[in-house]
């Protein structure tokens, strides 16, 4: 299955990201399919192939939830915005699901010996 997702490069605490379209699980280090444009998180911008990436998502390539939020919110896909960040997925779950607590077993009285 094919996703398009961002791929860190640039320096330290000097972050750059390519937007690239890879197989789900590949190394986004790795070797990718086309490189569908870039974005400057420091700056807020980037650069964008709207046709190629109307084209890979036609192909059947999906957005990561942050390469979504991320298209949607420059305007070059409509759509709805998706919950991306793991640690409020988890903390979703952990308040849905209490904590089950283990089953007591009734412990029947000891008759006192005289």
């Amino acid at each position: 299955m094919l996703a398009i997702k961002l791929a860190r490069r640039g320096k330290k605490n000097q972050p750059f990201f390519r937007l690239i379209v890879q197989e789900k699980f590949k190394d986004p280090f790795g070797a990718f399919l086309e490189n569908l444009g870039h974005w400057d998180p420091r700056a807020k911008k980037g650069e964008f192939h709207k046709e190629r990436i109307v084209y890979w998502i036609s192909k059947g390539a999906q957005p990561t939830p942050s390469v979504n939020n991320l298209l949607i919110n420059q305007g070059v896909i409509e759509g709805k915005k998706q919950k991306a960040s793991k640690q409020l997925r988890q903390k979703k779950e952990a308040t849905e699901k209490p904590a089950e607590k283990p089953a007591t077993a009734s412990v029947p009285a000891v008759a006192e010996k005289k």
